[in-house]
């Protein structure tokens, strides 16, 4: 179901949506001050590509470990993602999918719009990774939350 779900998706708009995302991310490397964000926008890139199965986790969660994105800077950099793309970036993924959800059919097209609005709104610190790998960590990390 999940490689159905990638192929409807990726040929009704996440082809645009993914290359949009990469061609933000190219834009940001030129930029050179923007290299943080580029790196975010090529993971969202290839999450809106080929959603389903896959979500984003904090990168300490996942690696459980941290690192410069999951830190201070992490958060600075998401505070200013947030107020320059991230709130616009996420509206614009809500009311696509609520677009998706009225259309019955589009309801998982919807759950993944939704996910890809939660990952616009702070990307810094996040890695995409299947659902199977989010659960054994989130597993693994369980004794580690006391």
């Amino acid at each position: 179901m999940r490689s159905i779900g990638n192929l409807l998706w990726f040929f009704c708009g996440g082809l645009f949506l993914g290359l949009g995302w990469y061609l933000a991310g190219v834009l940001m490397v030129c930029t050179i001050v923007g290299i943080p964000w580029a790196r975010a926008c090529f993971v969202m890139g290839g999450f809106a590509l080929w959603p389903f199965g896959r979500e984003a986790i904090d990168r300490r969660e996942f690696t459980g470990q941290a690192d410069v994105g999951t830190g201070a800077l992490g958060v600075l950099g998401n505070v200013l993602w947030f107020l320059l793309a991230g709130i616009w970036l996420a509206i614009g993924h809500l009311f696509a999918a609520v677009a998706c959800a009225v259309t019955i059919i589009g309801i998982p097209f919807a759950i993944q719009n939704l996910k890809l609005a939660r990952i616009s709104l702070a990307p810094i610190g996040q890695v995409v990774v299947t659902v199977e790998e989010a659960a054994a960590a989130r597993a693994r990390n369980a004794g580690s939350w006391r």
